[in-house]
């Protein structure tokens, strides 16, 4: 399974479980209340106990990211004429 998945999967289950609980406990009478709790407190455990899957996503998205290629085909052309351009505007001073 893909880090990025099991990080966004285990933060969900942070965020449902403790709005379940609180919704079986006191009642859906004040949802949005309870709503706003658990999300709260999903971030809350999920910054204090997924440091490890967070890392190794982390990790992952900069390896893909890594493995693209950067240049392009006309990035050569450019920077020629780039570098053309500052010698012209260097030999008018």
């Amino acid at each position: 399974m893909p880090a990025w998945l099991r990080y966004t999967i285990l933060r969900l289950l942070f965020i449902v479980v403790p709005l379940v609980i609180l919704l079986i406990a006191f009642g859906p009478h004040y949802w949005l209340v309870w709503t706003v709790a658990s999300v709260i407190a999903g971030f809350a455990l999920s910054y204090i106990f997924l440091k490890g899957p967070r890392d190794a996503m982390a990790a992952e998205l900069a390896e893909r990211r890594a493995a693209k290629p950067v240049a392009k085909g006309d990035d050569a052309a450019e920077d020629a004429e780039i570098e053309a351009s500052a010698r012209r505007d260097g030999d008018e001073l």
